[in-house]
């Protein structure tokens, strides 16, 4: 509320004059607004920058762990081709081809007619 003093006809006398409510209280939310807007603003691109730096992290996982799953497809065919599976065969169970009498042929059984 303002006060205003002066002489009037050579009295004193002093004279209130009002802000408009109405006035004052539309630029307060205007201005709560704005600063409500401009905050989800800040923190949308604050919180894309943080999910953009995690994607870029766990692309680089996806990347190595791609790399690491062809290294481990290349070992299992290491380890399940034959000539590695003879060579140990030979070399560390001393095992070699059958010898004649190792062998034992089984006859398949026929059905018999009913």
């Amino acid at each position: 509320m303002a006060v205003a003093e002066g002489l009037r006809d050579g009295r004193d006398y002093v004279e209130e004059r009002r802000l408009p409510k109405v006035r004052l209280s539309s630029l307060l939310v205007a201005t709560v607004v704005m600063v409500a807007a401009a905050l989800v603003y800040v923190w949308s691109h604050i919180n894309m920058t943080k999910l953009e730096y995690q994607i870029a992290e766990e692309l680089g996982v996806r990347e190595m762990l791609l790399q690491e799953g062809k290294k481990l497809k290349l070992e299992i065919a290491t380890l399940k081709s034959p000539q590695r599976i003879a060579r140990i065969a030979r070399e560390r169970l001393n095992m070699g081809p059958p010898t004649q009498d190792q062998v034992v042929l089984i006859k398949k059984e026929t059905e018999a007619p009913q």
